[in-house]
């Protein structure tokens, strides 16, 4: 059979071109595989890059970092892994250790402007401010429409202390931005730290031709020449301020420094006045030249009229401000003003009662004085409010028992010594009182015990050992222990007359009557003789020692001094001793 050639050939080229086919088919699958490869690493690396990110905002820091860390060795331009343990180190203050990441992460990846800033501040952490300026130089360069990181430049130019390049770039901005009050104010501090006074003045009167309402620029201008003890030129600036505003809130008292500063006391003082009578003026600042006033007064009694002054007129533009009537408060208590401090320290309640030192100095003064209907009402309120406080107790307390009402004082102190805590001094105080009103209620007991816990806390408290070397004498109760007491009680205090009287009582109690006699003399040596109580007593000791016509001449001296016992009167008629 004959085969055509051009048949031939036709089955030739559909041979070759399916082989052609079957090889091409071979490389293309290849290659799919190389790079489906490729892809499974990288999301292979994400993944664990993703799982470090998340131990990360967990806190596990060392688990990111190791998981980071993989990341990187299995990829060394993966420059995210570099930057994120920068970050953690930064965030642990392990500032070289993050500088040296960075520096990794931007040498991969140098258009990355968060890896810039990260980069730069880790330089100035590292202290290291001439490469954080070049970095953000760059930045600027490549960023010339984003007005912050000028900011940011200048910045790193002040943290070198190129002020002069700040200041460079400062203009920079104010010619995009325009005259503004951050950066002239900026400009003025450097000015005045490189010694450039008139520049400085010239960057705030900038300020005061762009915003000519504001008086605050002209009160700048004007300190700043007062530093400079050019007063003629502060002056003209103060002058300024009245003339645009009368009614600027710190003029006057801006005025009173001038005047003071410049020696004219009395000037100054009307100004002051004038700043003091100002609604607009803040109250706060008021009080604190007031605070002023009361440490200086402690020292310059003549200051006294003007902060008394002052403090008026305080209350009378502040009538609703309870902090007005604290200090004027404050200066009439020091003076020893009490009634019209009281006055004062109620207005205060009146306005705002919920401050605890108020209720206390009131009661305190009420104490002073000797107002017990005042503390007993008053105590009582603040109790209400301030339940927990011991010391508004201890007031109440005392001021019932003032008024004989022994069971509410045994109450009341009842209850705050219970809410007494780390204060043996307050506690003292009740345990003193409790043992006095329990013995004039005849719980006797229960006195002595109170007595007993205060020498546990104070041994060497004399009215305390008094009373309860006293009181055991009068009960004929441990007298030997009264004795040892009434000893320590004239050891600690030698020439105390009624101390001296009590220890007599106790030698008289005990039968042994020279010792008695000898101690009740000394006390009239120290003044017992002006007391009828004590001379009654020489009078009853005379008698136990068998002299009684001495016994009723003494008598008859504490009868002339005072009323004595009640059995004084008696024991003088009969010339014969009761007890």
């Amino acid at each position: 059979m004959i085969i055509h050639k051009k048949i031939i050939y036709i089955l030739l080229a559909i041979t070759i071109s399916a082989t052609s086919c079957k090889v091409t088919k071979i490389k293309k699958t290849e290659r799919n595989t190389k790079s489906q490869t490729v892809t499974a690493q990288k999301l292979a690396l994400d993944g664990i890059f993703i799982d470090a990110n998340k131990e990360k905002l967990l806190g596990n820091y060392k688990n990111a970092l190791e998981l980071f860390s993989t990341v990187i060795n299995k990829d060394p331009q993966y420059s995210s892994a570099f930057y994120e343990i920068a970050r953690i180190y930064q965030s642990q203050n392990k500032n070289a250790e993050a500088l040296i990441f960075v520096k990794k992460a931007t040498d991969i990846d140098t258009e990355n402007i968060w890896y810039q800033i990260l980069l730069s501040d880790l330089y100035k952490a590292n202290q290291q401010f001439k490469e954080s300026c070049n970095v953000w130089l760059n930045i600027v360069k490549k960023n010339p429409d984003n007005i912050d990181y000028f900011y940011d430049l200048a910045n790193a130019y002040l943290y070198d202390n190129n002020y002069n390049e700040a200041i460079k770039i400062y203009d920079l901005i104010e010619k995009k931005t325009g005259i503004s009050e951050g950066i002239s104010l900026q400009k003025q501090k450097i000015y005045l730290s490189l010694n450039k006074f008139d520049k400085a003045v010239v960057e705030v009167e900038k300020l005061v031709t762009e915003f000519p309402s504001e008086t605050k620029y002209l009160a700048m201008l004007a300190e700043m020449y007062m530093s400079k003890k050019n007063y003629e030129k502060a002056l003209i600036y103060y002058n300024k301020i009245l003339e645009k505003d009368p009614n600027d809130k710190f003029i006057h008292i801006s005025l009173a420094s001038y005047y003071r500063e410049t020696g004219n006391k009395e000037k100054s003082y009307q100004e002051l006045k004038k700043g003091f009578a100002n609604p607009n003026l803040e109250i706060d600042t008021k009080i604190q030249i007031l605070l002023s006033y009361y440490s200086i007064t402690e020292i310059y009694n003549e200051l006294k009229s003007q902060a008394f002054e002052l403090s008026e007129i305080l209350v009378k533009t502040h009538p609703n401000e309870a902090k007005a009537y604290s200090i004027l408060g404050d200066f009439l208590y020091r003076d020893k003003k009490f009634e019209e401090a009281r006055e004062s320290f109620r207005k205060v309640n009146m306005i705002d009662s919920s401050k605890y030192e108020i209720w206390e100095t009131i009661l305190i003064i009420n104490s002073e004085l000797n107002d017990t209907i005042a503390l007993i009402n008053e105590s009582e309120r603040a109790i209400e409010l301030f339940p927990e406080q011991p010391l508004l107790y201890l007031f109440s307390g005392i001021s019932n028992f003032q008024t004989n009402q022994l069971s509410k004082a045994i109450e009341k102190l009842e209850t705050g010594l219970k809410l007494v805590v780390d204060n043996d001094k307050l506690l003292s105080q009740f345990y003193t009182y409790l043992g006095d009103i329990q013995y004039k209620n005849k719980n006797y007991d229960k006195a002595f015990n109170a007595f007993k816990k205060n020498l546990e806390i104070d041994p060497d408290n004399v009215y305390v050992l008094n009373n309860y070397t006293y009181y055991l004498s009068l009960q004929n109760e441990e007298l030997d222990k009264a004795e040892q007491m009434g000893r320590k009680l004239n050891t600690l205090e030698p020439n105390n007359a009624s101390y001296q009287d009590t220890y007599a009582w106790v030698f008289y109690k005990l039968g042994r009557y020279e010792e008695a006699k000898k101690w009740i003399l000394k006390s009239l040596e120290n003044g017992g003789s002006e007391n009828d109580i004590i001379l009654e007593h020489l009078g009853d000791i005379y008698y136990k020692a068998g002299d009684a016509s001495k016994a009723v001449e003494y008598w008859l001296k504490a009868k002339k001094m005072g009323d004595g016992t009640e059995l004084l009167q008696k024991k003088i008629d009969e010339k014969k001793l009761y007890e």
